[in-house]
């Protein structure tokens, strides 16, 4: 039963772990404005999400269950799991990234198209719809 529990808290954190290393790594690459792919940043957030699923297993281990941590087994084991989740979860932000990009660039690095469903996405709240329009109340 400890067992189950210990990889279940380790499976939640590889999920949120994935996720914000998939976000950071998409903020780098705009930084660097990357058009591909870089493979650095995925060897990186691969052992980032290595090192915090390790460490989340570690202490429910050692601390909770009160069991000894074994280190290469465990490095194989989580392996496994960071993999197949971290390309699905790839592969499920850069889908959503090419869903809702603002435009579409030319070579030349003019606009060319708006995309509406980014439009659509950005909703302003009600009350700031009138914001900037100057009325005359009397």
């Amino acid at each position: 039963m400890y067992t189950v529990l210990t990889y279940f808290v380790s499976l939640i954190v590889i999920v949120v772990s994935v996720f914000v290393t998939l976000v950071f790594k998409n903020e780098l690459e705009r930084l660097f404005r990357e058009r591909k792919d870089s493979f650095p940043f995925h060897i990186c957030n691969v052992l980032i999400t290595l090192m915090v699923s390790l460490a989340a297993h570690a202490v429910m281990t050692v601390y909770v269950v009160g069991n000894e941590f074994n280190l290469m087994l465990q490095l194989v084991i989580h392996m496994f799991m960071i993999l197949p989740i971290y390309f699905l979860g790839h592969l499920a932000f850069e889908k959503y990234k090419s869903v809702y990009r603002k435009y579409i660039a030319a070579e030349n690095g003019k606009v060319l198209v708006l995309n509406e469903k980014y439009i659509k996405k950005k909703k302003r709240f009600s009350k700031l719809k009138n914001y900037n329009s100057i009325s005359k109340e009397k």
